[in-house]
């Protein structure tokens, strides 16, 4: 796509597309977008194109249009029977978490209108996401929308984080609004003060008895007693701070929080299973998805020429 800004009659080769498509169908969507786009002058209209290809660079990588070229997840299935899905992104460098951001959205939306259209308003199989790092991912459109309208679907997102802080840095005043849609939250240690606080606050108060008594002594000894009921920090926040390791707070819907110990994966009865507890027991990802045929020595096999004809 071209600009020209000394001359405003001229017709780079995606106005010409869209001119056929405006004689096929004058009301397309595309059509009527893309007369908007071409009442900015031109100035303005390059300066889109260049937000645009700022925008699209990481598709200048052969290897991004080769994923996106073709679709493998089926996402719309995932509600269909028990599936195992894992998005595996580097939590140090952000420059394809736009992907898991765009596969995030698209199945939300894609199983939401499924439960409602095939199922009547649920999916036969619970869909849960797992979303570790969830600060490392990037922002997901309507996620405060999603959070709250996702449940009644059969549909679940647990989001593990940091701190609270990293909520509130990339969703701002929506982070509120998705600590409160989520049923359960455990505190598995920290020391970030406004997740200590926010804690703090949540598990309230107690009620302890304080008792007093005093004495003076002089020509006529007395005594007094004096017994009062004051409320105190059920856990303060320098408590929560250095909480033992092994325990966990954790809050449910309409039960008071309550302090538990945190499951020790080693007693699981397939944690033999694990690379943890054996190496061998590793998946090798880039073996799995090699597909160059390797032969042994007593290998048969049949060669078939295949010329450009066939």
């Amino acid at each position: 796509m071209e600009i020209r800004e000394d001359d405003e009659s001229f017709k780079n080769a995606v106005d010409i597309l869209f001119e056929r498509l405006e004689k096929e169908n004058p009301d397309h969507f595309a059509v009527r977008q893309y007369a908007k786009f071409k009442l900015a002058a031109g100035k303005t209209s390059k300066s889109i194109l260049v937000s645009c290809g700022a925008r699209l660079a990481p598709f200048d990588i052969p290897q991004v249009r080769d994923i996106m070229s073709y679709d493998e997840l089926e996402l719309d299935k995932l509600g269909d029977k028990k599936t195992i899905l894992f998005l595996i992104m580097s939590d140090n460098d952000p420059t394809f978490n736009f992907l898991l951001a765009m596969i995030y959205s698209q199945m939300f939306n894609i199983l939401c209108e499924k439960a409602d259209d095939f199922y009547g308003g649920r999916l036969p199989v619970h869909v849960r996401c797992l979303i570790d790092e969830a600060a490392n991912v990037g922002q997901i459109p309507n996620l405060e929308k999603l959070m709250a309208t996702i449940r009644s679907r059969e549909i679940s997102a647990a989001l593990v984080l940091q701190a609270k802080s990293q909520l509130k840095a990339i969703y701002k005043d929506n982070a509120e609004t998705i600590c409160a849609n989520c049923d359960s939250q455990i505190f598995l240690g920290g020391t970030e003060q406004s997740t200590l606080k926010d804690l703090n606050a949540t598990l309230g108060k107690e009620t302890i008895d304080m008792h007093n008594t005093g004495e003076s002594r002089g020509s006529q000894q007395s005594y007094s007693m004096n017994y009062q009921k004051l409320g105190h920090d059920l856990m303060s926040v320098d408590e929560l701070a250095v909480m033992d390791g092994s325990k966990c707070i954790v809050q449910v819907r309409g039960v008071r929080p309550f302090l538990s110990d945190k499951y020790d994966l080693t007693q699981h009865p397939n944690y033999k299973y694990t690379a943890d507890a054996d190496k061998k027991n590793w998946f090798d990802v880039e073996k799995f998805l090699n597909h160059e045929l390797k032969l042994r020595p007593d290998d048969e096999y049949e060669v078939i020429e295949v010329t450009e004809e066939d």
